[in-house]
């Protein structure tokens, strides 16, 4: 049995389609903290586990006769940590064969803020003493591409990116990535560096919109605080205002450039 969690996730979802390809429904456990929303997955043959990464009894009882667990990290940044150790301690406890963990591309050496709760997360796993298998995902190209119908409509994106270059990559990409992982033998003590193949800078995200849609699309930097001030008269909630500078900037860095 493969067990994913964070299942009606957009990630969790990907991986849950892209396992379905080889691997029969009733292998695959759809773990959920709301089963209403998982009418999608119930619809093709998956069980459907209620489970939160703040309840550990019910995490117990997810994961009984799991093999092999998916765990994606949370997105909870103020209490990861925490619950990430709740995930750890009930798969040690359902005997778990493997865990199979999304961290950040190169989680050891990265210096970014974001990183150090994958970092941490990661050595929770090594002291467990359970097989695990690291898939260190790099950025979502989805990040810049929501931002595609203003950009077309303005004609202009606008970051705080600079001239960096971002090795991003889509979900559906790092969600074949983890199937194929979870799908194959000898994975324990793996790790996996995942990004795009060719590396690219907003700029050039901007000209290729303004050639597809042959529109004039240009790129527009600003310093971090601007963009932030930019997205907050927008009309973004303050959290969102307030990380996607930071995502912006730490996506241009070399730590995610592959």
């Amino acid at each position: 049995m493969i067990a994913v969690t964070g299942a009606t996730g957009q990630l969790g979802q990907l991986t849950i389609d892209s396992l379905l390809k080889t691997v029969p429904a009733v292998e695959v456990t759809a773990v959920v903290r709301n089963p209403a929303k998982a009418d999608r997955l119930r619809a093709r043959g998956v069980t459907i586990c209620q489970a939160d990464y703040d309840d550990r009894r019910s995490l117990d009882r997810a994961f009984a006769g799991v093999d092999k667990l998916f765990l994606i990290s949370s997105d909870d940044t103020g209490m990861r940590l925490r619950q990430h150790q709740n995930v750890i301690d009930a798969a040690k406890t359902a005997k778990v064969g493997l865990i199979a963990y999304t961290s950040i591309l190169h989680a050891d050496t990265c210096q970014l803020g974001l990183a150090v709760a994958h970092r941490e997360t990661e050595v929770m796993l090594k002291q467990s003493a359970l097989p695990y298998v690291l898939l260190r995902n790099g950025w979502y190209t989805e990040n810049y591409l929501s931002s595609l119908p203003s950009a077309i409509q303005y004609g202009a994106f606008i970051g705080c990116a600079g001239d960096g270059q971002i090795a991003s990559a889509t979900r559906l990409d790092y969600a074949e990535a983890a199937a194929g992982v979870l799908t194959s033998a000898d994975q324990a003590g793996k790790v996996y560096e995942l990004a795009g193949d060719e590396p690219y800078t907003l700029a050039d995200l901007a000209a290729e919109v303004a050639r597809q849609t042959t529109k004039s699309i240009t790129y527009r930097d600003l310093a971090e605080a601007e963009f932030r001030a930019a997205l907050i008269r927008a009309g973004l909630p303050m959290p969102i205002a307030n990380k996607l500078p930071e995502y912006d900037v730490a996506a241009s860095s070399p730590n995610l450039s592959k």
